[in-house]
């Protein structure tokens, strides 16, 4: 039996063999399997060295410095981390809470912890992007409040690619000494990324977005300036304070290992994955009433969102596709919300009615599509969607 075309590389992407071979030397006796906080003794003092390796191939992916670096389990956490931790220095600061700007479609690692700090006592502005899946600038700065002390805007769109301009809003918010944390799980190792560039104070990376293992993830903390992130976890004191518990030595090495062949493979990797995108979207652009709801000229190459309809005033059911579909491995949006059946806020938000919303489908490509498997899936979705009109007319 032929397994599904695997097309849903934004919920997660497979580890790379050169990644794993690495993981693979921190596990056993024979390898650097000892706890990198044991400084007693060889084996501790070997792990920590691959520990600190990986530390710096991580930072050199968005050209930072290694002690800017703090490992956690994912962007999940690095999103509590830096929004919960910098809230909790305000309120031991200021001794009330302050005001919250995000834009309203990130991810809900990010809208879950700002709803969670609203019932907290914090006041929180949601920003509406445009059509694209924008954050304006301008519109960020004109919902500044006087005690606006923090602003999260993700870099590129987890459901439609979108780019956000991280450097604008960063000129906002250093001109009001606003901290600046921003989401780029779905950015770092697809488009280049330059922390000093983009401004930002805390930036948070998840490892299997880009070739990396599950369950290790980092978050980038600004060394200069007054940027004082309180712990949420105790025990131990690891990462300056900022985050306990023992250091997963393979999966930090795994994430680093990724991070280097990611800069390795930025530019080859962004080309050819835009050309399949391309050729996947001419290959099914003429099927009736279908809508890019992913821009061209401001995403990511690797992620391309589409509504599909039958007729003029009504879509497709999205399960009973996603259903038909069963030789393509896609999703219906952000891997957090495949369960729910309410339609995608990301794509209400960028305008589209319920039944586009419920329509529609995220189609995600990533370094090991091939141009057969393109090929493959647009006669898929062209002989699935013309059956579905077909039954519908019918009917």
């Amino acid at each position: 039996m032929r397994k599904p075309v695997y097309l849903d590389y934004a919920a997660t992407t497979p580890v790379a063999p050169e990644v794993a071979a690495q993981m693979q030397s921190c596990l056993t006796l024979d390898g650097c399997f000892a706890n990198p906080a044991s400084r007693s003794h060889l084996y501790g003092w070997q792990a920590e060295e691959k520990v600190e390796e990986a530390r710096l191939q991580v930072a050199n992916l968005i050209n930072a410095d290694s002690r800017e670096i703090v490992w956690t389990s994912g962007a999940t956490e690095s999103n509590n981390l830096a929004l919960k931790g910098i809230a909790e220095t305000y309120r031991q600061q200021h001794k009330n809470g302050g005001h919250i700007l995000v834009s309203s479609i990130e991810h809900k690692a990010v809208l879950d912890v700002v709803a969670w700090l609203e019932g907290q006592g914090f006041s929180v502005t949601r920003l509406a992007p445009d059509s694209r899946g924008v954050v304006d600038p301008q519109t960020l700065e004109s919902n500044v409040r006087a005690d606006t002390f923090l602003v999260s805007v993700m870099h590129v769109n987890n459901e439609l690619g979108s780019i956000n301009d991280i450097a604008a809003i960063s000129r906002i918010t250093r001109a009001r000494e606003i901290i600046l944390h921003c989401d780029a799980a779905q950015s770092a190792g697809k488009i280049a990324i330059d922390v000093n560039k983009l401004g930002v104070d805390l930036l948070s990376l998840s490892a299997h977005k880009f070739y990396g293992p599950k369950g290790i993830g980092a978050l980038y903390v600004r060394r200069a300036g007054d940027i004082k992130v309180a712990s949420q976890i105790h025990g131990g004191g690891h990462e300056r304070n900022m985050r306990s518990g023992t250091l997963p030595t393979h999966q930090c090495t795994g994430m680093g290992a990724a991070a280097e062949l990611a800069q390795q493979y930025l530019n080859s990797d962004a080309q050819r994955i835009g050309q399949l995108r391309e050729q996947l979207w001419n290959g099914i652009a003429d099927l009736p009433n279908i809508r890019r709801n992913t821009a061209k000229e401001s995403s990511i190459s690797g992620i391309l969102n589409l509504a599909f309809a039958v007729n003029e005033t009504q879509g497709c059911d999205g399960e009973t596709l996603l259903l038909s579909l069963r030789a393509l491995a896609i999703s219906s949006g952000s891997a957090c919300n495949s369960a729910s059946m309410s339609p995608s806020y990301v794509l209400k938000a960028i305008g589209l009615s319920d039944a586009q919303a419920q329509a529609s489908l995220r189609i995600s490509i990533g370094r090991y599509t091939t141009a057969e498997e393109i090929e493959f899936s647009i006669n898929e979705i062209r002989t699935v969607v013309n059956q579905l009109q077909k039954n519908r007319v019918n009917t």
